[in-house]
């Protein structure tokens, strides 16, 4: 597992995640899977819903656990198996760097936050300590600088 010894010529290994589920035990879910040709992965398990399950190698394990630990399984299979097998939609590795990731969430945090704030014209109250931007504004900058990111994601280097 540390990846210095291969897998058998013809298995693989595939990645179950169990989320505990008081009601029925362990449910574990299908992530994918590793290879000698692609030894290392990396899975989303945000999406994951708790309850949410298929068929899974691991049987009854009748291991005592806490009912908040979380587990992740690895088979060993043939790659034929492996490949006839579907994971959960949901812990589908991204094709969307983090980068763009981060400053999508960047984006709709600051307009979400400054939304807030917003007061019609009749409820605004003058003050000449404050200084008032109009959410129109905001909002166009946010579309722009996410139109930026969809076209070049490193325009924010130049």
């Amino acid at each position: 597992m540390l990846g210095t010894v291969p897998f058998p010529v013809g298995m693989g290994g595939a990645v179950y995640f169990s989320f505990p589920d008081p009601a029925v035990g362990q449910v574990w879910q299908l992530l994918g899977f590793i290879t000698n040709d692609k030894p290392s992965a990396i899975f989303r398990i945000s999406g994951l819903k708790a309850g949410e399950g298929g068929a899974h190698p691991f049987g009854m394990m009748a291991v005592p656990q806490a009912p908040s630990v979380a587990q992740v399984g690895v088979s060993i299979e043939s790659l034929d198996l492996l490949a006839q097998q579907t994971p959960v939609s949901t812990s589908a590795v991204s094709t969307v760097d983090s980068f763009t990731q981060f400053t999508q969430k960047m984006l709709e945090s600051l307009y979400n936050f400054t939304s807030s704030f917003a007061l019609s014209q009749a409820q605004m109250t003058p003050n000449p300590s404050e200084m008032f931007v109009p959410a129109s504004s905001i909002l166009k900058w946010y579309e722009n600088f996410q139109r930026r990111m969809m076209q070049n994601p490193n325009f924010w280097k130049t």
